[in-house]
């Protein structure tokens, strides 16, 4: 019975077909039959693809598929990124819990780097007047000390 509704629209337009979602208009044709339901598409006997319209007139099968395949693979490329992103996060917010940072930012990077180097330059002159002292006292101790002679000035 839904055949011979979707039959009784041919020749007529596409809209008048459309109103029973039964029904698949074919464009080039100007048939309007019955929507082969066990299959996904259309088959070409039927309807080609360009020409086949169904629920809307304005959208053909062609198209919609090419549409439905890119916004599916923009979908599942998008699921992807965030995947990766969120097993990024994971892995480095670990890394970072356990004590090897995965990235610093360059500026805070080049800012602890030169604070080290000047902690270390301090150090290091503290050690540096300290071995120094320890000497001239050694030396000191044993007369080694070289004092400036006084009197070398007036020696010509």
């Amino acid at each position: 019975m839904a055949s011979c509704d979707c039959r009784q629209y041919t020749n007529k337009s596409c809209e008048e077909c459309l109103k029973n979602v039964t029904c698949l208009w074919c464009a080039s044709s100007r048939r309007c039959v019955e929507y082969p339901v066990r299959r996904v598409l259309p088959p070409a006997d039927l309807c080609e693809l360009r020409s086949a319209r169904w629920g809307v007139c304005w959208v053909n099968f062609e198209a919609l598929i090419i549409a439905m395949s890119v916004v599916g693979g923009t979908i599942l490329i998008m699921l992807g990124v965030c995947c990766c992103c969120c097993c990024c996060k994971k892995k480095s917010k670990k890394q970072v819990s356990e004590g090897f940072p995965v990235f610093l930012e360059p500026d805070k990077d080049e800012e602890r780097a030169a604070r080290e180097r000047e902690k270390r330059r301090v150090r290091q002159e503290e050690r540096r007047a300290e071995m120094k002292s320890r000497h001239d006292e050694i030396r000191r101790k044993y007369g080694l000390f070289k004092e400036e002679n006084p009197y070398a000035k007036f020696e010509n």
